[in-house]
């Protein structure tokens, strides 16, 4: 049998040695072992503020915590499973360290707001840094965009050929997506950051404790205003989540783009090297690994939303050991969006190249231009359901004697309608079909210019 826990003198023997390692979270809530530190430190120093304890007793438990802390940098300190959690394995090497004044360090705090503050200053940490990294890929985004502003892409609707547009325009829509990304994970930072530190177990304490010293030394925001909510809240979790899951989104379309533009069939892109893998059979191969993981690797951060939906749907007032699953969900969702946009970032930024000549003749051989002759004829007076009729007969017969639009003959279009000019060749280009769209959020090439200038100054934003 374990050796019995801090918790267990109301028990007459200790666990069973699988069910400790069961009920255990050591594994893999050690990853907050440095937030429960800077949490506790607070603790600490309000306990002294407070009186509840003296001023060199919160001397030692600070100091202590921070020899605890730099142990565990060195790798001189790491709990096992005997210690259950990090808070436990924290408070049980500080009194190893600092003696019987360590026990004094839990007064007035309960596992229950402990676990919460944590979590809180992990995940807003986190927050911080993935909000950077989605400013380092619209970095990339922009960069690549400024250079292609007159290259041309087929657009797609119901992925057919749609309308040709700008490929600087193609990718800002991938910009703003990344925006609202950096904007949605600001608001879900303003309700992370609110301290549940003092709540206690579920009803507060009967300790004069300072709650709003303690968050002003953690530099939280707020705390919050009923016990009961501050220790069961997973609102900041699940918002997290979902604002994670609409990332992986963003960067799941876009690796579907990636995967078309790089196969034979398109042949928009060129893989390189440094981005690529190959077939363990077929040498010719040239696999793109990075959008397929990241395509992948989207379904199991919506799934941890999903898991973190579930647990939270039945569970009373106030906490219930179903919250210590919510820790893996939020540690594995963290890591995998940062390693997706690292990786999206540099597979743009390195690792692949467009085939221009190859854009630039794709954006000839359709019907994209078809709008194109509906909207000259509307501009001269035919209404435009009329004429997209008169163009939709147009394209059909075209198709049938296996010409584009713009191998009719000038006689060819005046027998269609009277309205057509010898300007028509001009107004039916590529170039010029995706020059005409100036409307304000459009691919006409002075829009996107000064989106691109707008998008410059969003990147300056803090």
């Amino acid at each position: 049998m374990t050796e019995k826990q801090t918790w267990s003198q109301r028990f007459e023997s200790a666990l069973h040695p699988a069910i400790a390692r069961f009920n255990a979270s050591i594994s893999f809530d050690i990853e907050l072992i440095e937030y429960d530190i800077t949490g506790s430190q607070a603790h600490a120093k309000m306990l002294a503020h407070t009186g509840i304890i003296s001023h060199a007793e919160g001397e030692a438990l600070f100091n202590g915590l921070e020899q605890v802390r730099q142990e565990y940098r060195q790798r001189q300190f790491q709990p096992g499973v005997d210690t259950e959690d990090v808070h436990f394995a924290v408070e049980k090497r500080l009194t190893e360290i600092v003696g019987d004044v360590g026990k004094k360090l839990h007064t007035a705090r309960s596992r229950n707001d402990q676990v919460g503050t944590d979590t809180r200053l992990y995940l807003r940490d986190q927050i911080q840094q993935i909000r950077q990294q989605l400013r380092d890929w619209q970095t990339v985004l922009v960069d690549i965009a400024e250079k292609n502003v007159e290259t041309l892409i087929p657009g797609y609707t119901h992925l057919q050929r749609a309308q040709p547009v700008s490929l600087a325009h193609h990718l800002l829509a991938y910009f703003h997506m990344a925006q609202r990304d950096w904007e949605r994970l600001e608001d879900v930072y303003s309700r992370v950051n609110i301290s549940p530190l003092g709540c206690g177990a579920l009803a507060g304490t009967t300790f004069p404790i300072d709650r709003h010293y303690s968050a002003n030394l953690l530099h939280f925001d707020h705390v919050y205003a009923n016990s009961l909510d501050g220790v069961s809240d997973r609102d900041f979790a699940i918002e997290f989540l979902c604002a994670a899951s609409i990332i992986m989104v963003h960067l799941s379309r876009l690796s579907e783009e990636i995967i078309l533009w790089a196969s034979e069939e398109f042949r928009f892109i060129t893989l390189k090297d440094s981005c690529a893998t190959g077939s363990s059979i077929m040498p010719q191969k040239k696999n793109p690994d990075v959008p397929e993981l990241v395509r992948g690797k989207t379904g199991r951060v919506f799934g941890h939303l999903q898991a973190m939906l579930v647990i939270m749907k039945g569970l009373p007032l106030a906490y219930n050991k179903d919250l210590q699953e919510d820790k893996e969900g939020i540690f594995d969702s963290v890591n995998t969006v940062k390693a997706c946009l690292e990786a999206m970032t540099i597979l743009l930024q390195e690792g692949l190249e467009f085939r221009h000549q190859r854009l630039a003749t794709a954006v000839t051989e359709d019907f994209a231009n078809a709008t194109d002759v509906a909207d000259y004829l509307a501009a001269r007076g035919v209404p435009f359901r009329e004429a997209y009729n008169i163009v939709g007969k147009v394209v059909k017969t075209s198709i049938a004697a296996g010409k584009l639009l713009k191998d009719l003959q000038l006689q060819e279009w005046q027998q269609i309608h009277p309205a057509f000019a010898s300007d028509i060749y001009e107004a039916i280009t590529p170039r010029q079909v995706v020059a005409a769209r100036n409307s304000y959020g459009g691919t006409g090439f002075e829009q996107v210019r000064q989106a691109l200038l707008n998008a410059r100054t969003q990147l300056n934003v803090k």
